[in-house]
């Protein structure tokens, strides 16, 4: 059996991937809240996380390469980005909403927290036998 970061931690790292990439998607909407005709955007993480879940099982993550010889890793969470319906017209066609955007912002810190903590969890435990709980 090999043990990989996938076997020991579970989705938590590719998780921790995604809620990286949630909080610039949602710290640039924020940045651009005053912009005229700037649309609000955000990444279905259960939708990502689920085809790459599925795809992992299959056949693989899928890999773009934006040139010969180069992958792109954020290729595919970037095509996942969904415009977010306004919850409120605005006169400027500006879709941000910023109490939402910092709503989502600060439930995705806590996500992203809960992954980490769940892998250091893990780090600790691996840690302990280790060594047998000395030290």
């Amino acid at each position: 059996m090999s043990l990989t970061p996938d076997n020991l931690f579970g989705m938590h790292t590719q998780a921790l991937d995604r809620w990286q990439r949630r909080s610039e998607v949602l710290a640039n909407n924020l940045a651009n809240a005053d912009t005229p005709n700037y649309l609000a955007r955000d990444i279905d993480f259960r939708k990502i996380l689920s085809d790459a879940g599925a795809g992992a099982e299959s056949q693989g993550l899928p890999l773009s390469t934006p040139s010969p010889g180069q992958i792109d890793p954020l290729a595919q969470s970037v095509q996942q980005l969904a415009y977010r319906n306004p919850t409120q017209p605005s006169m400027d066609g500006n879709t941000v909403d910023e109490q939402v955007e910092q709503a989502n912002f600060a439930a995705n810190g806590v996500h992203y927290q809960a992954s980490l903590s769940f892998i250091t969890a893990q780090i600790h435990m691996l840690r302990t036998a280790i060594t047998g709980g000395q030290g």
